[in-house]
């Protein structure tokens, strides 16, 4: 039986009431009990994500390749319908990485996104108040208009987080990597095309690959997240899984916010 961890979401620090996050907090205990089953030759991870927090990307990323020294397992990561972004950072942990051929995979990149609402306040008649102590606290305040000063300074967090990201696709992928002058530009691509720059090394599906590779009669053994009871509904209010309206609200904006993320790889 070969433990396989099924990744999938979008990828931040904290979710919100419609849908979990996928971050380390939420992931490291599957991660655990998966490698922590010590007859399995391997484990198997299944990414289905269009990325998000490149924090949280690289924290699973750093937990599944610390585990695999620990417990001296194989990883074998299959992407499914996309593993873009912090989606294939995370893949980058497998020491194989598997792709369906129509698979969205790449998207080496950072990007920010936000909207300006200086227009619209002004002609509701409101007048926005900010007092700091520090001249750039309010940098990028979506109420005021925007300074090429901000900007300039998000580029250049933007440039040293790309960086982070590039360097560890060249250390783990190393001379699979094509020599394709966009591969690091945040285009993304088919898992075929992906297979040719390197991003992927072969096409197929995970439950093939692991016959193919530890026998016939080998099977994947989904790793699931244990649930309380307070996690259903009728939890009593204020606790987990309680009925909130305001938290319902957010969650709509949040769940609006990933449709978009999985809309830009036509998803």
């Amino acid at each position: 039986m070969i433990p396989t961890v099924r990744l999938s979401g979008v990828i931040m620090a904290a979710g919100g009431p419609l849908r979990p996050a996928l971050s380390l907090a939420s992931v490291a205990p599957l991660l655990q009990r998966a490698f922590a089953q010590s007859e399995a030759p391997a484990v198997a991870i299944s990414i289905n994500s269009p990325g998000g927090s490149p924090v949280q990307s690289r924290l699973i990323f750093q937990r599944i390749r610390d585990l695999a020294a620990e417990k001296k397992k194989h990883v074998i990561v299959a992407c499914e319908d996309v593993a873009a972004s912090g989606g294939y950072m995370i893949a980058c942990a497998g020491d194989e990485i598997i792709a369906d051929p129509s698979s969205v995979v790449g998207s080496i990149g950072v990007v920010s996104g936000g909207f300006g609402f200086v227009d619209l306040i002004s002609k509701l008649g409101i007048e926005r108040r900010v007092h700091t102590a520090g001249q750039n606290k309010a940098t990028l305040d979506p109420f005021r208009p925007e300074r090429p000063e901000d900007v300039e300074h998000l580029k250049e967090l933007q440039l040293d987080v790309h960086r982070t990201f590039i360097d560890l696709v060249k250390e783990r992928r190393g001379a699979k990597l094509g020599d394709d002058p966009n591969l690091f530009t945040g285009l993304f691509w088919s898992g075929v095309r992906g297979k040719e720059l390197g991003l992927v090394d072969r096409l197929g599906d995970l439950r093939s690959v692991v016959r193919e590779r530890f026998g016939d009669k080998a099977k994947l053994g989904l790793v699931q997240q244990k649930r309380g009871f307070l996690a259903f509904r009728g939890a009593a209010p204020g606790t987990v899984g309680a009925f909130d309206p305001a938290r319902l609200g957010a969650g709509l904006l949040e769940a609006a916010e990933e449709r978009a993320l999985w809309s830009r790889y036509g998803l």
